[in-house]
């Protein structure tokens, strides 16, 4: 176990920022994905050189509480002994063979017994599983028009990648440059949590729509839930329209609880969606993610069917063994344990921002949580779009200098692991008190 230090200053991320430096050169903004970039809270990102439990050890040797665990995969925390054990041994018997493999087998048969999917097939990554699944739907109804939600993100798909026209029923702009109008004229862009616009959409295209598609809870605006009863209202509304509903569980998906969210509600509640989407936890942090659903639309896919989805490292032997091991050590004790830890955590958070004056929600969905620096329920895109960002830098900035790594971003959700001990929580709180403070002093609400 790493020893706690006091945490890093500026003026100890001399390597991150000269290998910075070196990433701009080669490539765009230095990073490899946009967030990594620190561009929405500033400063110099750290380049992490190991990880092991839950610690991140950056390349100028100062140590981390990692909350963001890799953005959700590391389920049982970093570098865990029987993952690795699986991982080397499976490494030894070949990285990849352009064959059906054993573990592939075993993984799916994990998948299909933990949620109401019937048949299920791997992909490399979350943005392939939804354009897989959109493509499927459409081949299934023969329809073209996909709904989704404002705030929802289903990876960097051109026809998801959607910003809403200038009525709820009219059909979307790109959100992106390079994204040509095109791949967006049929899709629409509805707001989240919202029935009425929902009922007038498909009262309105019904017989054109192929699917709706919505992030189970999204995560990628921060932590917004579905209210109680949303996601069933969906199912239930595209069945009536003959529409599939796609419910992408790629972060969602066995973090939120063992069977993810549809544990939460649709297990609940007596709904099942007709596709799903995974990803993160079920690779084990190697990259990978799936699609499934009715084993009548799973068999529209080739080879059975006319509809052609493939990929080359698709159920590769290593991510598909890293996965079924973490799925297979996600035990309820493992689930119970951090939802015990995010419980404290965003409890002192609250406490503290409170104290010093800052406005502030918790929102939270199974072990998920995020923090909103606004003063009512976020419920939709608008509502998230409201938090004070300028708080949150200074938040994030305070705590990252008393070695807490939180989201580099004020729209994402915070992630614990098994391995986050009462030692790396109260590493958490003792941090709180200066970190709140910071906000306050940036909060345009004021503060203390």
């Amino acid at each position: 176990m790493p020893s706690l230090q006091t945490g890093p200053s500026s003026d100890t991320a001399a390597r991150s920022a000269e290998l910075f430096a070196r990433a701009r050169a080669v490539t765009p903004g230095g990073v490899n994905s946009p967030v990594r970039a620190f561009n929405a809270v500033g400063g110099t990102p750290r380049f992490i050189r190991s990880a092991a439990g839950a610690w991140l050890t950056d390349v100028d040797g100062n140590e981390y509480v990692d909350l963001i665990c890799s953005w959700g995969p590391m389920l049982l925390g970093h570098a865990h002994p029987e993952v690795q054990a699986a991982v080397q041994a499976a490494v030894g018997r070949g990285t990849s063979y352009g064959t059906p493999t054993e573990p592939e087998v075993l993984l799916a048969e994990e998948i299909v017994a933990r949620t109401p999917i019937e048949e299920v097939r791997f992909v490399s990554s979350g943005t392939e599983a939804t354009m897989s699944a959109i493509r499927l739907a459409r081949g299934f109804t023969g329809r073209d028009v996909v709904v989704k939600f404002a705030g929802c993100y289903h990876g960097h798909v051109d026809a998801l990648l959607a910003s809403a026209g200038s009525g709820l029923a009219t059909f979307a702009v790109p959100g992106t440059p390079g994204v040509p109008t095109s791949s967006t004229e049929l899709t629409l862009v509805l707001p989240y949590n919202d029935r009425a616009a929902v009922e007038r959409v498909f009262a309105e295209h019904g017989p054109r729509i192929a699917c709706l598609i919505t992030e189970a809870a999204p995560g990628n605006m921060g932590v917004v839930p579905p209210e109680p009863g949303f996601n069933e209202f969906l199912a239930r509304t595209c069945r009536a329209h003959g529409a599939l509903f796609i419910s992408d569980e790629v972060m969602t998906g066995f973090r939120a609880s063992r069977q993810g969210q549809w544990g939460l509600d649709g297990a609940v509640e007596g709904w099942a969606p007709d596709l799903m989407t995974f990803g993160k936890v079920m690779g084990g942090g190697f990259p990978a993610a799936a699609f499934g659903g009715r084993a009548d639309v799973m068999r529209r896919l080739a080879p059975e069917g006319p509809v052609y989805q493939a990929g080359t490292l698709s159920g590769n032997p290593v991510a598909t063994t890293a996965g079924l091991t973490t799925l297979q050590l996600a035990t309820d004790e493992v689930y119970a344990h951090i939802g015990a830890a995010a419980d404290t955590i965003r409890a002192a958070v609250a406490e503290a921002l409170s104290a010093a004056g800052v406005p502030h929600v918790v929102q939270s969905t199974g072990t998920m949580f995020s923090v909103f620096f606004t003063d009512a329920p976020v419920r939709d895109f608008a509502g998230a779009s409201t938090t004070d960002s300028a708080a949150y830098a200074a938040f994030f900035h305070a705590m990252l200098d008393q070695g807490v790594y939180l989201p580099p971003s004020a729209y994402e959700a915070w992630f614990l692991s098994a391995a986050h001990d009462d030692r790396a929580v109260q590493a958490v709180l003792d941090a709180l008190p200066v970190a709140a403070a910071a906000a306050a002093a940036r909060s345009t609400a004021g503060g203390h």
